[in-house]
């Protein structure tokens, strides 16, 4: 299966059973949990291939400059501006299945931890406010490889917004040999990070690939982080299928971008 999300699925070995039986999984509470060595293993593309995009982190392209009014934005105003169904060709929005759990697992390395939150639906620092949705790829309805992406749209005062994508990225360089995390149902191991090419959207992009082991078999995760003022957007997929790394869609992140004040 395609996309997936970490939330609501406590452990990679529920995510995989949960798999076989829905097209969707939850992002935030989930791939967390897991049981030993075993990372999240939301489904992603097979054969995918990384979207087209600007490398590392990256500004929007510069002779089109993003501006923003920098405004923090409350529950209801995130609500408002989060893609909606045909905002996207082909793709329907829903809210995310227990969008409201996140997941507990800790890094056993410090400095890994920025990465452990993310992968828990609840990236560091806290934001004032948050709101998660699925994004699925209806012109795949039956495929066993749908595109199904996790979105979670979240807020902070002023300045904290540009600390998530600087932690994230300094754990990048410092997890690169991997991790391990725990709490929980158990441990997670996560054999690999490395930084993939960020979406051109936004003021600030991150993209990169977290790969879990499951019983011996490697499944990477995907993720997308776009700072637009004081929003920043998580994007999640994985790949159940094989070992590729799975796509994200370009046009997701500056679709959503677009919308955000």
């Amino acid at each position: 299966m395609k996309a997936r999300s970490v939330r609501s699925i406590r452990s990679p070995r529920q995510a995989a059973t949960a798999a076989a039986a829905t097209a969707v999984l939850c992002l935030t509470a989930a791939c967390g949990g897991a049981s030993s060595d075993a990372g999240d293993k939301s489904g992603g593309p097979a054969g995918a291939k990384p979207a087209a995009s600007a490398s590392g982190t990256a500004s929007a392209d510069a002779d089109k400059p993003v501006s923003s009014t920098g405004e923090t934005l409350g529950e209801g105003e995130l609500k408002k501006a989060a893609l909606v169904s045909g905002d996207v060709p082909d793709f329907a929005v829903t809210p995310l299945q227990g969008g409201d759990e996140t997941g507990t697992e800790r890094a056993e390395q410090p400095e890994c931890q920025p990465l452990a939150a993310v992968i828990n639906g609840a990236p560091e620092p806290t934001p004032s406010a948050a709101v998660h949705h699925t994004l699925m790829d209806e012109s795949e309805e039956g495929n066993d490889d749908q595109t199904v992406v996790t979105e979670i749209l979240t807020s902070y005062p002023e300045g904290r917004a540009m600390q998530v994508l600087r932690g994230v990225k300094n754990a990048v360089g410092a997890c690169a040999g991997g991790f391990k995390t725990t709490g929980g149902d158990g441990s997670s191991t996560y054999t690999e990070v490395k930084e993939l090419p960020a979406p051109k959207a936004g003021q600030e992009a991150l993209a990169y690939q977290v790969t879990g082991s499951f019983e011996g078999t490697k499944v990477p995760l995907v993720f997308q982080l776009v700072r637009t003022g004081s929003t920043v957007v998580i994007f999640y997929t994985a790949n159940f299928i094989d070992a590729k790394t799975p796509e994200i869609p370009a046009g997701l992140a500056t679709a959503q971008a677009a919308k955000l004040p």
